[in-house]
């Protein structure tokens, strides 16, 4: 059994990745810079397939037994969830940066929340339960990216755990093939829009992926791997979503789990990104608006000048606060779990 170094640098490149996405929509930088960072689904889409993949062993470890699994899902995610939910809305509280930055268009408008939702006590329950991307958006409108935005695919995550700890066999190729027909049943289904994407069966293949990687990985077990890879390929001809290059790119990734030209994932910079992604990945909208709070006013006839102070302070304010999360909270709570947390990642891979 071996730690599957390769993934933490993944899971660290897509964090910085989707922290990018969610800044220079705020800044005034060239649309053709920006079109490289706007593929943040297709990276939330890579999470889902690790996720996918290392949580397989996480029911493993304990003999496919509900209780202690969703136990340890929760120590391992809420309590850093819950800090950032809390500093999330009093930022929102603070008000909308958007009005003091006139160079921000639609991409800008559609990350940050112009204020609190109404009613608050009921987008502040969905989010506290984890549930907010069970809700269809009739009965609560952007309910699934209000109060914290990137918690949206911890809703789907959270969903999967509970889908996969009471339902999974022990061979988890049937499981991955049941849910990659979900997937795809529910996107023919004119029906699913009434569903945000926060909705588990919208994101089904991505998790089958990850499953059908595990088996191809640790048993060699490649026909579920190209099962699902195809089966995504072909629901991205139908959807026109363009998901068949996020396949390629997870298919890259599992080739450089076994190629010596993976190495360079496994390079400690990457490895220590990929050990705080978490915290990143929740913190950076947060910290993203409060830092246009802040410069926007005084800086909204200067962009350039608000794109250097914004940038700089944004990005290292997340970055702190994410190294702070995961030495203060994170790594304590791994450590007093580690025996969990070592079989959580790690795999025997047959060279």
């Amino acid at each position: 059994m071996r730690r599957l170094q390769r993934l933490d640098g993944v899971r660290g490149l897509l964090a910085v990745y989707v922290m990018l996405g969610h800044a220079l929509p705020l800044t005034s930088v060239p649309p053709w810079l920006g079109t490289f960072f706007i593929h943040g689904q297709a990276a939330v889409d890579l999470f889902f397939a690790l996720s996918g993949l290392v949580i397989a062993g996480s029911l493993e470890h304990y003999s496919w037994r509900f209780q202690p699994f969703m136990a340890a899902r929760a120590r391992r995610l809420l309590p850093v969830y819950f800090l950032v939910l809390g500093a999330s809305i009093l930022a929102e509280a603070q008000g909308n940066p958007l009005p003091a930055l006139p160079w921000a268009g639609q991409a800008a408008r559609a990350i940050v929340s112009p204020s609190l939702p109404h009613p608050l006590w009921a987008h502040l329950l969905a989010h506290l339960t984890l549930l907010h991307g069970l809700v269809p958006d009739s009965w609560l409108p952007f309910g699934w990216v209000t109060l914290l935005g990137p918690a949206w695919s911890l809703s789907t995550e959270w969903q999967f755990y509970l889908l996969i700890g009471l339902f999974a066999p022990r061979d988890f190729s049937r499981f991955a093939l049941a849910l990659l027909a979900l997937g795809v049943f529910y996107h023919l289904l004119p029906l699913g829009r009434e569903f945000s994407r926060a909705f588990l069966p919208d994101a089904a293949p991505w998790f089958a992926l990850g499953l059908a990687s595990r088996l191809w990985l640790t048993a060699n077990r490649a026909a579920p791997f190209m099962v699902c890879l195809v089966g995504i390929c072909l629901l991205s001809t139908i959807t026109k979503a363009g998901e068949i290059f996020t396949a390629l790119a997870w298919l890259g990734i599992m080739l450089a789990q076994r190629q010596d030209w993976g190495q360079i994932l496994a390079a400690r910079p990457l490895r220590y990104l990929g050990a705080i992604s978490y915290p990143l990945y929740l913190v950076n909208e947060p910290a993203e608006r409060m830092s246009a709070l802040w410069l926007g006013p005084p800086l909204a006839r200067h962009p350039l000048q608000f794109n250097l102070g914004f940038l700089s302070i944004s990005l290292l304010f997340s970055f702190a606060a994410a190294a702070l999360l995961h030495h203060g909270i994170e790594k304590p709570l791994m450590q007093r779990n580690k025996k969990f947390l070592s079989t959580l990642i790690a795999l025997p891979v047959r060279q």
